[in-house]
């Protein structure tokens, strides 16, 4: 039985759902909001890439390495983005959370903030996970910010670690956070989430 079982995650009108090939064409509506592959630093797929994009995750799922979730507006059903867990190391009980992107429309918002919320909560609080790690490009600061909102510890730089999509070598950086830091990082992300919504 695979260590990350299907599921749907619902909090403050965000939903998470196992990603299908019936994504396609919201995720690639959602990637067109912003033109999102033209970004260096991403994962997004170009807009006649989606299909394969989607065939590729759910193979990754298939062989137990990663999990990917549409995030979806769950007033609209619109697809918002996406989300996985990768890296999944039962034997050691660790997720990493990465292949994260959303519609330009809703960066910023409390979409991300919520889809955490959900993603860290299951890790730590259905799957047992002792550790949730993240990585990110060297470059995409945006990403390092937003992870270190979450509550992650910086745990240092792979250098020359993986290929972006203009050929150019990138250095991750790498994040994670244990179980016992858990309980002070979701509350300070509640916390977050009712200052959203107190000033929208």
């Amino acid at each position: 039985m695979s260590f990350v079982q299907p599921l749907v995650m619902r909090h403050n009108g965000v939903r998470l759902e196992p990603l299908a090939l019936s994504h396609e064409d919201g995720l690639r509506a959602a990637a067109a909001d912003g033109e999102l592959w033209k970004l260096r630093i991403t994962s997004v797929p170009e807009p006649h890439e989606t299909r394969a994009y989607i065939e590729t995750a759910l193979k990754m799922r298939e062989d137990g390495h990663r999990f990917a979730f549409a995030v979806v507006d769950d007033a609209t059903g619109t697809v918002l983005g996406t989300t996985s867990y990768h890296d999944i190391l039962p034997a050691v009980k660790r997720v990493e959370i990465g292949w994260t992107w959303y519609r330009k429309s809703v960066q910023r918002s409390h979409v991300n903030t919520t889809a955490k919320l959900l993603m860290m909560g299951h890790a730590f609080d259905q799957l047992g996970c002792n550790v949730v790690g993240w990585r990110t490009d060297n470059y995409n600061f945006a990403s390092q910010r937003a992870i270190e909102r979450l509550g992650a510890k910086k745990d240092g730089v792979i250098r020359g670690h993986a290929l972006r999509r203009d050929g150019t070598i990138r250095d991750t950086v790498m994040y994670s956070m244990r179980s016992g830091e858990w309980p002070e990082a979701r509350a300070q992300l509640l916390y977050l989430l009712e200052r959203h919504t107190l000033v929208t």
